[in-house]
Parts: structure tokens; C-alpha cells; sequence
């Protein structure tokens, strides 16, 4: 078994305020994991935290961008060093976000070291770029689409080095099935959406056993996960900032998790969004910590 390593990314830049004045909370996400013993529990080694920068907008208005740009660039580097240190060791890092804009750093790190693919467990593609919106802004809802080269040079083409991620090498579950325009652009580029519908019907062992064996091609040097919490449903995971009905339970994710994070091939793990100031009563993060651990253990 491969040395797993626990390391915090507790950044927020790519969210929206939840309202004036304030910042997302999901930057206590890995506090509160490790309240759960998290690392303890995985046997992981204890891998530090990458500090983000602080979270200020300025004088940012819609039309300009993606806010906190200069911020997100500084991070995705500082993080992409901590992720490309472990995975060159040959061990598996567990980053605990954050946002799901910490995708980015893992992304430009295997970048740097090839060419890997992405299993993103989502309710959403993340996928909002100025080729199908007019409302760019939060790097939480676009770092899909900034992985795979679109949107604004500042973030797509770090280090000269866009794309970091290749469409074909994509793999979106757990998106909500009324999401249909998305599911209509990602299959023109051929990027296989799996939703929580076709979960349901295929099975979500034998699905994510066959994307892990799809990414067993010579083409590829391995692939990461992205676990987006949103992809529970909110009647188990309320503490998020788009609680979008009919998501996954609680044994479907860890049904789903387990044969990738299972696979010789899986370098990595990124868990974001779950937002403490949301969950007074730690139930859900609770939850999220044990499905987590479950995810790593043998069936």
C-alpha cells in the first residue's frame, strides 16, 4: 500500500461571498475533517498545510473575470509544488480544500509530470467558461473548464503548460440529471458524464471499475479524483453552498469511491466545499470523514 499523505489546501478564492462582507466558510473543511481524526484513521502521514492567500476581491464587478485571478495563480503553483513533491515520492496525497479550485494545483502538478486524467465526483461539471456563460467569476464552478485550457491565460496557461488536463481524459460523476445543456456541450468534446441517474441504473462499483480500468492506457501516467461534497444529496450533506437535490447517499459515493482510489493508477484525492459554518453540529462533516476512511478501506 502506497504511503498516504493528509495535506491542507483550506482555500476559498474561488467561491462567491455567502453574503456581504463575508467569506466562505469552506475553508474550515479540513480543520474540522481532522477533528474527525482523519489522518489517524487513513494511517496517513502528516502532510502539512499550504496557506492560501487572503481572500479580497477589491474593486471586482461582473464582466471582469475570474475575481481573486492573481491569488488563485499564486496558489495553484505553491499547491501544484506540495502535490508534485508527493507524487514523485510515490505517495498519495489526500488534500483536504478548500474550494474545488484546488483541483487546479493537483492538475498543473501531474502536468508538470505528464499526462494524467481526472475522475471528478460532482453535482455539477464545473464547467462554465466565456464559451457558455456571461456570469465568470468563482473558479469553484469553472476549474473544469480551466484545466482543460478555457477561459483566461492567467490561469489556463500556467508555466506555459495549458492544458493541463485533456478533454478526452475526463470523467464527470454524480452531476444531477436536469443539468441537460451541460451534458449536451461535454458530449460534443466527448467527455463522459456519469449522473446520478446512471448510477443508479448501471451500478456504481462497475461504472467506476471500468473508468479505472479505462485509464489503464499506455497514454496515460495515472489520474486523480476530485470530491466535490455537493454530489451527497442534502438531506445527508446540507453544508455546502449549492445543496442540489436528488445527489448521491452516503454507501453509493463510498461504492463509487472505492475502485478508483482502489487502482494502482490513482495518484491522488481532493476533498472540497463542505462548509463548517454550515453544520453547527459537525453531523455532516462527520459523515463526510467516515465515507472518506470507508472509501480506502478493502471491500
Amino acid at each position: 500500500m502506497r504511503t498516504r499523505v493528509v495535506l491542507d489546501a483550506p482555500s476559498n478564492l474561488g467561491l462567491r461571498p455567502p453574503a456581504p462582507g463575508t467569506v466562505p466558510g469552506c475553508y474550515k473543511l479540513a480543520g474540522a475533517l481532522r477533528e474527525q481524526r482523519i489522518v489517524q484513521r487513513l494511517g496517513a502521514l502528516e502532510g502539512g498545510v499550504v496557506v492560501p492567500p487572503r481572500y479580497d476581491r477589491g474593486d471586482w464587478q461582473e464582466g471582469d473575470g475570474v475575481f481573486n485571478a492573481a491569488a488563485l495563480a499564486a496558489y495553484t503553483v505553491k499547491l501544484a509544488d506540495r502535490v508534485e513533491r508527493h507524487v514523485r515520492a510515490g505517495e498519495f496525497p489526500v488534500v483536504l480544500g478548500g474550494d474545488c479550485s484546488i483541483q487546479l494545483g493537483a492538475s498543473l502538478a501531474l502536468r508538470r509530470l505528464g499526462r494524467y486524467g481526472l475522475a471528478a465526483v460532482d453535482a455539477s461539471a464545473d464547467f462554465r467558461h466565456p464559451g457558455n456563460s456571461e456570469r465568470i467569476g468563482a473558479a469553484g464552478g469553472e476549474e473544469v473548464a480551466l484545466a482543460t485550457g478555457r477561459g483566461q491565460d492567467d490561469l489556463t496557461n500556467l508555466e506555459g503548460l495549458k492544458p493541463y488536463l485533456r478533454d478526452e481524459d475526463v470523467r464527470l460523476f454524480g452531476n444531477r440529471d436536469e443539468f441537460e445543456d451541460d451534458r449536451a456541450e461535454l458530449a460534443g468534446l466527448k467527455i463522459p458524464v456519469v449522473t446520478v441517474g446512471d448510477i443508479r441504473e448501471w451500478g456504481a462499483q462497475a461504472l467506476a471499475t471500468a473508468t479505472a480500468q479505462a485509464f489503464e492506457i499506455p497514454e496515460l501516467d495515472g489520474f486523480w479524483v476530485h470530491l466535490d461534497a455537493d454530489v451527497l444529496d442534502p438531506t445527508v450533506m446540507p453544508a455546502v453552498d449549492s445543496p442540489d437535490p436528488d445527489g448521491l447517499l452516503p454507501d453509493e459515493l463510498v461504492a463509487l469511491l472505492r475502485p478508483l482510489l482502489a487502482s494502482p493508477h490513482c495518484v491522488g484525492l481532493n476533498v472540497t466545499i463542505y462548509d463548517p459554518d454550515l453544520d453547527p453540529d459537525g453531523t455532516a462533516g462527520a459523515l463526510l470523514a467516515d465515507i472518506v476512511v470507508s472509501a480506502f478501506a478493502q471491500s
